[in-house]
């Protein structure tokens, strides 16, 4: 791991920022792990029950953590403060989807997926600004456009985002005049939630919705990658260059949803 003069003598624009990674052993927080790294960030990854994987466990410090509990969090965000020297940058990824129906939606189901996106950004969010109030810092969230247009498919996911949106707005109107900016990001991207999405569909169906995605989505028609695609735009938002920005939703999705008022 190269440390920030290093980092700082190559011009790279997270050379000397200390983040945090959640959910980081796969998807969209691997890419994010990746992308930290390759632009001279300090990265600590958390891990649940996704293990480090091979080509990055080397690479960085890695803290188990269920995102979901706060105990757990608090241990996790100490030890990557320790490890660190501090921590300018949270990029909260772990959740999860998981497809239901409005009208079979279990407690259970929604219980899970509730804690897995909502819950866990609230309580990362709220241990991440205690390490950021004194010195400022960049929290980053993963919501997602069915939080805006709702999902008959995954109500209680689309619910769990749409709070992550509201949650996202709130703290950035509460914690900016600590120099603490809070956004989020709706990515339309390849990952495991994509695959469920996939499985659920069946094949036929499946093929339907990528056919759609090729007729609608004005950039490329189809899913983008993780790393080349949304990775730029996370190490964007946690650089200094987006110190002026907070309480933003980012569309990353080749223009399937523009957000824009």
């Amino acid at each position: 791991m190269s440390g920030p003069d290093e980092a700082a003598s190559a011009g790279l624009p997270l050379a000397g920022r200390r983040a945090v990674v959640s959910g980081a052993a796969s998807g969209i927080g691997a890419a994010a792990v990746t992308s930290f790294l390759a632009a001279g960030a300090e990265v600590v990854g958390l891990f649940h029950t996704t293990p480090p994987p091979d080509d990055l466990k080397e690479r960085c410090e890695w803290v188990p953590c269920d995102a979901r509990d706060r105990a757990s969090v608090d241990a996790a965000l100490d030890r990557a403060a320790s490890v660190l020297g501090g921590v300018d940058v949270l990029l909260h990824a772990a959740g999860t989807w998981r497809p239901s129906t409005p009208e079979s939606l279990s407690e259970d189901e929604l219980d899970l997926v509730i804690d897995a996106n909502l819950r866990s950004t609230i309580i990362t969010n709220q241990v991440a600004f205690a390490h950021m109030r004194d010195g400022g810092g960049q929290i980053i969230n993963l919501g997602s456009a069915e939080g805006v247009r709702g999902n008959p498919m995954a109500p209680h996911y689309a619910v769990a985002k749409a709070g992550v949106h509201a949650w996202t707005r709130s703290v950035a109107a509460a914690w900016g005049r600590f120099g603490v900016t809070v956004n989020a990001l709706a990515p339309a991207v390849s990952t495991r939630g994509a695959e469920r999405l996939w499985e659920h569909l069946g094949q036929e169906g499946a093929a339907m919705v990528k056919e759609r995605l090729r007729t609608t989505m004005p950039l490329r028609g189809e899913l983008g990658d993780p790393h080349t695609d949304l990775g730029p735009v996370m190490v964007f938002l946690a650089s200094t260059g987006a110190r002026f920005m907070t309480g933003q939703l980012i569309a990353v999705d080749g223009g399937l949803n523009m957000l824009g008022a």
